[in-house]
């Protein structure tokens, strides 16, 4: 299986503008890898077999915009979510013996930064490999590859250079494109496909959607790609334009309401979306769904939120991983009891974006613990071309198999969680709206976006 994911269009001071990934294309051949923290056998057979690794260690480059204008915990989570695997993974024996190093870098959410970070690691500080890397701006993504450093797992946060590099490997998978270093997608072409548009549809019976952007081109870019996707599943959508500097929230809401809006996207930041929830809170506007993006799903949302019951109690998000806080999953449960271990001051910071984190670690692992004592680059890069992934059940399965030409259907597989008074964690969070999210699955139309 792959998946084929919305690159995140993110601009500056727009933090929030994360798109999840767009669903699964269904294969019935290759192995679903993964585990959580398996001990590994210690070989003595281990040789310094290639860059960054000795007979007992694997040096791991983590790239994350830790101090930039986004603020630290913005675009640090991953990093934390990926220590702490090691951590484990560490404790019990590590890779074949070989003790994994994480060499972190800051790239300040800066295209210079980016660069300095990237030649760091590689030159400097020799990484064998690189996972979990969230950065605003992905400027040296062309040296990475050409470096031949795989970067396993990494969040395609603006750009397309994870549609794009052969050895870069988003953690939502390959999307099916050629990924041959020239032009991203399908020569330029990205193609998207409706599921998440379709459960709204279908579940909750939703008919008309206002997509709420600013009136600035990457806002406005974003607010297109889901508007098409609305549209390609016969949703009416209402467009409501904000001026950045002069925000009326009360008239874009009252023609919402005029217009019988019950499903709400956004294009805008955090904070403007609480003023959006505070004017629908305001003019006692009815909603069926107010849809939030992975890198919002975090457990602060109920505080965020919490002037705002109409939007709070019908606040949604989707993805293609498991849910943090369905903690009767062995997975999930030893990734919490991880950052409880490893990063205390972490474990009331729960969001989405570590435990992607923890799972790019566990992937990149996986495909190392494939190579044996004999851990090469080229091995690993092997690993993620030709296996099929699901990370012990934590991931809709996905790959990086090309499909060509571009499909026209998808089978789209999907989780779904909503904000509820009581997750099952026990207190106030998400909860799954799906009992299995690798048969919440729709066959459904694709449609192109104009790669930027």
């Amino acid at each position: 299986m792959s998946i084929r994911a919305r690159s995140l269009v993110a601009a500056v001071a727009l933090s929030t503008l994360a798109l999840s990934a767009c669903g699964s294309r269904v294969h019935d051949t290759g192995s679903t890898g993964g585990g959580a923290t398996g001990a590994a056998t210690t070989n003595a057979a281990n040789t310094a077999s290639d860059t960054g690794v000795t007979p007992t260690d694997i040096k791991v480059g983590v790239m994350t915009g830790q101090d930039g204008f986004l603020g630290g915990d913005v675009f640090s989570s991953p990093l934390y979510g990926a220590q702490a695997y090691f951590d484990a993974l560490n404790d019990q024996g590590g890779i074949n013996g070989r003790k994994v190093t994480v060499d972190p870098c800051d790239d300040k959410s800066s295209p210079d930064g980016n660069v300095a970070c990237v030649h760091k690691m590689i030159d400097d500080d020799k990484v064998f490999a690189m996972t979990a890397t969230t950065s605003f701006q992905y400027s040296g993504a062309q040296y990475v590859n050409s470096k031949g450093v795989p970067d396993v797992g990494g969040q395609p946060v603006s750009g397309n250079a994870y549609n794009q590099y052969p050895n870069l490997y988003s953690i939502y998978g390959g999307f099916g494109y050629p990924r041959d270093g020239k032009a991203p997608g399908y020569n330029g072409t990205l193609v998207n496909a409706t599921q998440d548009y379709r459960w709204f549809k279908e579940k909750l019976g939703a008919k008309t959607a206002a997509v709420v952007f600013f009136g600035i081109a990457q806002s406005q870019q974003y607010a297109e790609q889901i508007s098409a996707g609305l549209k390609a599943e016969g949703i009416r959508v209402v467009p409501e334009q904000i001026n950045l500097g002069l925000p009326n929230w009360d008239a874009a809401v009252l023609d919402m309401k005029k217009n019988n809006v019950d499903l709400v996207y956004d294009a805008l930041t955090a904070d403007a979306n609480v003023s959006l929830c505070k004017s629908i809170q305001a003019q006692g506007m009815p909603l069926k769904a107010k849809v939030t993006t992975t890198q919002s799903w975090t457990d602060d949302a109920g505080s965020v939120y919490a002037s705002t019951p109409t939007c709070l109690n019908n606040l949604y998000a989707v993805s293609q991983d498991q849910n943090y806080n369905n903690v009767a999953d062995p997975g999930v449960k030893a990734y919490r009891d991880a950052i409880a271990k490893y990063h205390p001051e972490r474990a009331g910071k729960m969001n989405m974006w570590m435990f992607e984190g923890y799972l790019a670690a566990m992937w990149l692992s996986d495909a190392m613990k494939s190579c044996g004592s004999d851990l090469t680059r080229k091995c690993v890069t092997n690993y993620m071309n030709t296996t099929t992934y699901n990370a012990n059940g934590l991931m809709i399965p996905r790959d990086f198999k090309p499909v060509i030409p571009a499909p026209r259907t998808e089978k789209g597989c999907l989780n779904v969680v909503r904000w509820t008074s009581k997750a099952p964690t026990g207190a106030a969070g998400w909860t799954s709206q799906t009992a299995d999210m690798t048969t919440n699955c729709f066959t459904v139309p694709t449609f192109p976006l104009k790669a930027t």
